[in-house]
């Protein structure tokens, strides 16, 4: 309950000081973070050699970090995040059933994932507390890279100056993600992104990478001699000693000047038995060698990355979540910044190419992310049959499992407490006379929480009112929470009468009241065993119908309405491990006949709907 603190554990940070700073209304350090609790709730296969297991989180990253510092602190070699831009939008993601080409919109529907619209300066705090958390978890020689665009690029730039220090800027990359012609209006089309990198120190890991994609150019200009078989090559020079009348010029060797210059004879006689030596036929005191085009392998990669092309909507690896990332993007920041075996974070997860990449790549990875959209697509994308991964963990943060969403919460909340909603307010709606506030979802609502609201009191109004009824409550506000410190209320009523106000707060606490509240309806199914087979025979993705039935679809087969079935025959009574994985991909459908194992006990199947909603139940064996 919300009166309650287990585990808790101060986190001290030292002050940030001596650096050119942002400021913004309502800006407040942060010097300190608590322990939050983690669930253990699925495990998969089985942890390395050296006892590691890869890890997701799905939860308030805020909080995920908390969690993490107590283990993880210093250790992080790579961070790389793809926070929001504040581009005032909501992001939706493409549901379509299974099974059937879909030839109309009859079949498909948009599900919000996430919305990026901030008001006030509550982006840059948001952003500010979470990229210090981020310096805590690095270690002392990581990096991390910082993906926005222009609505916020300056902003994140100055922060990260503030937190890491402007002598630990290594770049900015300009990542040109399309081409072509962009309608314009009065403006230039805006087809680049930065990425901006920074390390906690001076002795970070940075590997050089080659590419020929790209470099036409620079090929047409430096390999522009051609030998008797047609090959392109360039000459470049190996040695250059002083001139002196003393060198000697032989094509069976060379022998070395009197004026005690030398060089690696031996290797020289290796490149001229190769026939890639080229003696000038002027005294020049230059040798040089033929590098070949076909032998060449690349050119550095520089600052601006013009060849890494966004996800193709006809891409293999094209998931159709919103903001996806190509994986080629990845490869590169993981291999210049990371070696195999390093330890790779991301909390802004989404689709989970971060993830994919580091398994791919033989690195360590935890990811992160709010969305439980972008867990079961990441889920789905690491568990799938093309992927090798020895061992994966998936952990809830404070019991982050009521909503799919925060996008989906706040309008849920809204329709189930019977709320008149508001917009363009620093209220969401109205309820018999108090303003509503919902506050985060699905964790436990701090003090600090509060700020964004006591900065976006109307005070003008607060002061009119007291003027007419001095000492009287200037306003009634009602807060939404998810839990809350047992001291939210009185915080609230201080802050404002700091100002000079009475306020009267209530709390609605979603888990103390949650039984009396109809969120959502559970999803049902009829599962049984005959013959030594589990079959699935029905399954009513409840929510997922409603949706559809507005659209006046008609689901034949339940098995079009389902992304994955998880079965664990020997479910311990704590932690799904499943041991039959049926996950779809394209139009497939799930088999839903499934052969029970001899060693079977308890057994507890897992199946997931379109929406990412799932329902587990527990069938008898015998």
């Amino acid at each position: 309950m919300s009166e309650e603190k287990t585990n808790v554990e101060e986190y001290k940070f030292e002050p940030i000081k001596g650096y050119p700073m942002l400021n913004w209304k309502g800006k407040r350090p942060f010097r300190s973070t608590q322990y939050y609790p983690a669930q253990l709730k699925e495990s998969y296969g089985q942890r390395n050699d050296d006892g590691w297991v890869n890890k997701i989180f799905w939860g308030d990253n805020l909080q995920v970090m908390s969690h993490l510092l107590k283990e993880y602190r210093g250790k992080v070699d790579l961070v790389y995040i793809d926070p929001p831009f504040d581009s005032k939008a909501d992001y939706k993601m493409k549901v379509a059933t299974k099974g059937k080409p879909v030839s109309n919109d009859q079949h498909i529907f948009e599900e919000k994932q996430y919305s990026d619209i901030w008001s006030n300066d509550a982006y840059l705090q948001f952003m500010y507390e979470r990229i210090l958390l981020i310096k805590e978890l690095l270690a002392d020689n990581g990096t991390i890279y910082v993906e926005c665009d222009y609505r916020v690029n300056s902003h994140l730039r100055l922060i990260l100056d503030e937190i890491f220090g402007p002598e630990n800027f290594i770049n900015e990359i300009i990542w040109k993600r399309r081409g072509g012609v962009l309608a314009q209006s009065r403006r230039f089309g805006a087809t680049a992104e930065s990425i901006y990198v920074y390390s906690k120190g001076s002795d970070y890991t940075f590997n050089v990478q080659l590419v020929k994609e790209g470099a036409e150019e620079y090929v047409k200009e430096r390999f522009k001699f051609t030998d008797e078989n047609g090959r392109r090559y360039r000459t470049s020079p190996m040695v250059s000693p002083s001139y002196s009348e003393n060198l000697i010029y032989d094509y069976k060797g060379y022998k070395a000047p009197a004026n005690g210059w030398s060089c690696n004879l031996e290797k020289m006689k290796k490149w001229d038995e190769e026939g890639k030596l080229v003696f000038p036929a002027k005294k020049t005191g230059r040798i040089q060698r033929k590098q070949y085009l076909d032998e060449w392998d690349g050119r550095p990669v520089q600052a601006l990355w013009d060849d890494v092309p966004p996800v193709n909507p006809q891409a293999k690896e094209r998931l159709g979540y919103p903001t996806q990332k190509p994986k080629r993007l990845l490869e590169r920041i993981i291999k210049t910044s990371s070696n195999e075996g390093d330890l790779v974070f991301d909390c802004f997860m989404g689709s989970g190419t971060t993830m994919d990449v580091a398994n791919d790549l033989n690195r360590r990875f935890i990811g992160v992310d709010i969305n439980l959209g972008a867990i079961n697509v990441t889920k789905k994308r690491l568990l799938s049959s093309g992927n090798k991964i020895t061992g994966l963990e998936f952990y809830n943060v404070n019991n982050y499992e009521i909503f799919r969403n925060p996008v989906e919460a706040r309008d849920i909340l809204i329709s189930a407490l019977e709320i008149n909603p508001l917009t363009n307010s620093v209220y969401d709606g109205e309820k018999d006379g108090r303003m509503v506030k919902v506050m985060p979802v699905n964790r436990i609502t701090t003090r600090a929480d509060l700020n964004e609201l006591i900065n976006g009191l109307d005070y003008k109004t607060f002061k009119k009112r007291n003027d007419e009824k001095p000492g009287k409550p200037v306003e009634k506000i009602l807060l939404v929470c998810m839990g809350h410190e047992s001291d939210l209320k009185a915080g609230l009523e201080l802050a404002v009468k700091e100002a000079g106000y009475n306020i009267d707060v209530e709390i609605v606490d979603i888990l103390r009241d949650k039984a009396d509240l109809q969120f959502k309806r559970d999803s049902e199914a009829k599962v049984l065993i005959k013959n030594g087979t589990l079959k699935i025979e029905k399954f009513f993705p409840m929510n997922l119908l409603q949706k559809m039935s507005l659209q006046k679809s008609k689901v034949t087969d339940w098995r079009e309405l389902v992304e994955s079935v998880l079965i664990d025959w020997n479910f311990d009574g704590a932690i799904l491990s499943p041991q039959t994985i049926d996950i779809t991909e394209g139009k497939d459908l799930v088999s839903g006949e499934y052969k029970v194992p001899d060693d079977s006990g308890t057994i507890r199947v897992k199946i997931t709907d379109l929406l990412s909603e799932s329902l587990e139940i527990e069938v008898k064996n015998g």
